[in-house]
């Protein structure tokens, strides 16, 4: 075969895949529902990453006068018991619930499709061993995991993120290694090997691209639940500590006076909600467009 052809099977391939990342986005932008979450989304983002020039208040201000205050034009969401501004203090918390998040999610898929490429592709040894590691780490009730990773390590946003990195490895690594070993049989891939490709140009060029559609919608929709674990954390005195707000943290400050003052647990316990419900909306979107059987 000549240069001049390979280069043009090159090109048909890059053209595919571009092609099939458009197609998928066609499929997303048509459901309305997952375009509301992503809105929504973006627009929380904005808000974490602009809050501290557009909150209302200081989120740490304090005011005697304002102890307990109810909604009003004034404090539309009320203020804390130490008279802080509940609406500031949410608007500043998502930055660090969105972050706790969206950064143990990351953590948790890239050491997951490592693992999940390395076992999906050689097998034999590497595979046993590793699985049988992660069988004893899913074995453990992830939030229960979580517990106990924060409580060995101490609070902070950086053993809260590995904290609750380590139980979502697992499930990236099971997903990504099926269907590795369902690409891996393919006669593409066996192609690219007889021609002398070097095992990380297969991995990364031609069984990634193939297999990683699953890993992305469960990224999607698992983001969501990290963030309520995150939430739980923080609720439990483990994760985010004060003065900074987290919305976890904001509910455990509540508890004690739900039944006099209800806003000091309605507001962050409907923002945790707002999110989950926006990242799942997202999720199935995604998963909806990625779905080979709803391809033209």
């Amino acid at each position: 075969m000549s240069v001049t052809a390979v280069g043009k099977d090159h090109v048909g391939v890059r053209s595919k895949r571009q092609g099939q990342f458009g197609q998928v986005m066609h499929r997303l932008r048509k459901n309305k529902v997952a375009m509301i979450g992503l809105s929504i989304m973006i627009v929380l983002i904005v808000i974490a990453i602009l809050s501290p020039w557009i909150t209302p208040y200081n989120y740490a201000k304090t005011s005697k006068a304002d102890r307990y205050a109810l909604p009003s034009w004034q404090h539309l969401f009320g203020c804390d018991g130490m008279g802080r501004d509940i609406l500031s203090r949410i608007m500043y918390g998502a930055r660090a619930s969105l972050f706790l998040g969206l950064m143990s999610t990351i953590v948790a898929t890239v050491v997951g499709v490592l693992l999940g490429s390395l076992v999906g592709y050689y097998g034999g040894k590497v595979d046993n061993i590793v699985m049988r590691i992660l069988d004893i780490i899913q074995a453990i009730p992830g939030m229960l995991l979580s517990i106990a990773i924060s409580a060995a390590l101490g609070s902070g946003i950086g053993n809260t993120i590995l904290a609750l990195s380590i139980g979502g490895i697992p499930m990236t690594v099971r997903l990504l290694r099926g269907s590795i070993l369902t690409v891996r049989k393919q006669e593409y891939i066996e192609a690219a090997e007889k021609i002398n490709c070097s095992k990380w140009r297969v991995i990364t060029s031609h069984i990634l691209p193939n297999s990683i559609a699953p890993v992305i919608v469960s990224v999607t929709m698992g983001i969501g639940n990290t963030i309520l674990q995150a939430a739980s954390l923080s609720y439990i005195g483990l994760g985010v500590q004060p003065p900074t707000p987290e919305w976890g943290a904001m509910l455990s400050e509540g508890k004690s006076m739900i039944t006099k003052y209800p806003h000091l647990c309605i507001f962050p316990g409907l923002a945790i909600m707002l999110v989950v419900l926006c990242l799942n909306m997202l999720g199935d979107g995604l998963r909806d467009a990625m779905d080979p059987k709803l391809k033209n």
